[in-house]
C-alpha cells in the first residue's frame, strides 16, 4: 500500500484541526521573471530611478532597498517588471547556493532575470508562502532543471510547484511566529558584528602600536610607560605530540586525553580524537596559552585541556609577572600578529620557529593594568559568546518549527 500523504503537519496552534490543501503554485500566485536592461546602452541605467534587484542580493532576505538602479526607459525597453510590495523573491540561478533562496520585498521593485517574483493571492500570506519556501530550499534545487550544480529554475517549475496550504488564519500566525524568531536571529546577528568590531578596536586602543611605549587608551592611574621586553624574556615553548591517525582513539575512556589539533579551531568541526596515557610534558591544562605554529599560524587558544598536537606551541610564562588574559589578547593583537605572520614566512606551509617568537618586541604593564586588560577584554568575549549561543538556539528552534509546523 503507498504511504498515505500528511494532510496536516506535527505541531499546530490550538484550535486548527482542518486538513491542509495541496496546490499548485501557480493557481494561488502569479510568477514573474524579471530582466536585464542592456548594458550598453547608458540612458537605460541613468537617471537611477526605478529599484532593481541583482541575485546575488536575495541573501538580504528582507529586502528595504537594492543596490542597483534603472531609468524609466531601461525599464520600458528590457524585459524588467515591477513586482508589488510584500511579495516572496525567488532566486531561478545564481552562483554557489544561492538558486532556490528567497526573500521578502518590502518595497515595489524590479529583478534581474535570475529573480521571479511570486506575488501571493487573498489565498496566500506572503510571510506564510515565504517561510514554506525556505524550508523547501533543497527540495527546489533537486527540481530545478539542467545537471545538479548548474541547473535553474524557471517559472514553469514554479508554476507547477505543489505548496501545502492551511486557513489563511493559521497561515498569519505561522508567518508572524517565524518572523518574530527572524527578527530576532538578525538582532543577535547585528549584535555579535557589534561587538566584533568594538573588541577589534579594543585591540587596537588598548595595546601600543608598534615602536610606541603606551597605548592610545589607559585606565584611570596607570600613567607609567609600557616596559620593552622581547617574548624570550617572559615565556618558555614547548612544541606537542604528533600521533598518527591510526593511533588515535574517537571516544574517550579511562587514561584518554583529549587530543588538541586543528580540528579544534574550526567551531564546525566534529571530528574529535583522543590519546591514550600521555606523557605529562605534552598536556595542556587549562590555565595554559596554546599558539599554532604552522599552518595557519598564529591561532591562539586557550582555556581548554588536552595533548596539544606538534602544530601547537605551549607558551609556558610567570604567572605572578604576566597575566593569562593579558598575554592571550597580545598574542591576538595586531602588531603580533602581523609580526608572527611575516616571521612564519610566505611560503606554501608558514612556519614559525621558537627563535623567531622568542624574538618579538613586545612591550608589558605593571601585572594590575594586565589584570584590568584581560578581566575586561574577556568580559567582551564573554558578550559576544552568549549572542552567539542565543544565536545557535534560536536557529535551531526554526529549523524544529519549519519541520514541525509544515507539511
Amino acid at each position: 500500500m503507498e504511504k498515505e500523504e500528511k494532510k496536516a503537519p506535527k505541531l499546530r496552534f490550538n484550535g486548527y484541526t482542518n486538513d491542509w490543501e495541496r496546490k499548485k503554485l501557480g493557481d494561488v500566485a502569479k510568477i514573474t521573471p524579471g530582466g536585464t536592461p542592456s548594458k550598453n546602452i547608458s540612458n537605460y541605467w541613468y537617471p537611477k530611478e526605478i529599484p532593481w534587484l541583482s541575485s546575488g542580493e536575495i541573501n538580504k532576505e528582507i529586502i528595504f532597498s537594492t543596490d542597483g538602479m534603472i531609468s524609466k526607459k531601461g525599464f520600458n525597453n528590457s524585459s524588467a517588471k515591477w513586482i508589488k510590495q510584500d511579495s516572496v523573491l525567488i532566486a531561478l540561478a545564481g552562483q554557489g547556493k544561492t538558486r532556490g533562496k528567497v526573500a521578502i520585498n518590502r518595497i515595489p521593485l524590479t529583478t534581474n532575470q535570475s529573480i521571479a517574483g511570486i506575488e501571493p493571492s487573498n489565498e496566500v500570506y506572503y510571510k506564510f508562502l515565504y517561510h514554506q519556501l525556505t524550508k523547501d530550499y533543497l527540495k527546489l534545487r533537486l527540481i530545478s532543471s539542467g545537471d545538479g550544480s548548474r541547473g535553474g529554475l524557471n517559472k514553469k517549475l514554479l508554476n507547477d510547484y505543489a505548496v501545502n496550504l492551511s486557513s489563511i488564519d493559521e497561515q498569519h500566525k505561522l508567518g508572524i511566529l517565524l518572523s518574530h524568531i527572524d527578527n530576532t536571529l538578525q538582532l543577535h546577528e547585528r549584535k555579535c558584528e557589534e561587538l566584533t568590531l568594538i573588541k577589534k578596536a579594543l585591540l587596537q586602543k588598548l595595546f601600543p602600536k608598534k615602536d610606541v611605549i603606551k597605548p592610545e587608551v589607559r585606565y584611570k592611574n596607570f600613567n607609567d610607560a609600557w616596559e620593552q621586553r622581547r617574548f624570550k624574556d617572559i615565556s618558555k615553548l614547548s612544541q606537542g605530540l604528533q600521533i598518527a591517525i591510526s593511533k588515535r582513539f574517537t571516544h574517550p575512556g579511562d587514561g584518554k586525553l583529549f587530543y588538541i589539533t586543528n580540528e579544534f579551531l574550526n567551531p564546525n568541526s566534529t571530528v574529535k580524537y583522543y590519546i591514550d596515557s600521555p606523557t605529562k610534558n605534552v598536556i595542556a591544562e587549562k590555565t595554559d596559552i596554546l599558539m599554532t605554529r604552522t599552518g595557519n599560524t598564529g591561532k591562539v587558544v586557550t582555556d581548554v585541556e588536552g595533548v596539544y598536537h606538534n602544530n601547537f606551541f605551549k607558551i609556558s610564562y610567570n604567572s605572578s609577572k604576566i597575566d593569562r588574559w593579558f598575554l592571550y589578547y597580545l598574542l591576538n593583537s595586531y602588531p603580533i600578529q602581523r609580526e608572527i605572520l611575516v616571521r612564519a614566512g610566505n611560503s606554501t606551509i608558514p612556519d614559525l620557529n621558537h627563535n623567531d617568537f622568542y624574538g618579538i618586541k613586545i612591550y608589558i604593564p605593571t601585572i594590575e593594568e594586565q589584570i584590568k586588560i584581560g578581566t575586561f577584554l574577556t568580559k567582551v568575549d564573554s558578550l559576544i559568546a552568549l549572542h552567539q549561543y542565543k544565536l545557535k538556539k534560536l536557529k535551531q528552534l526554526k529549523k524544529f518549527l519549519l519541520q514541525n509546523m509544515f507539511i
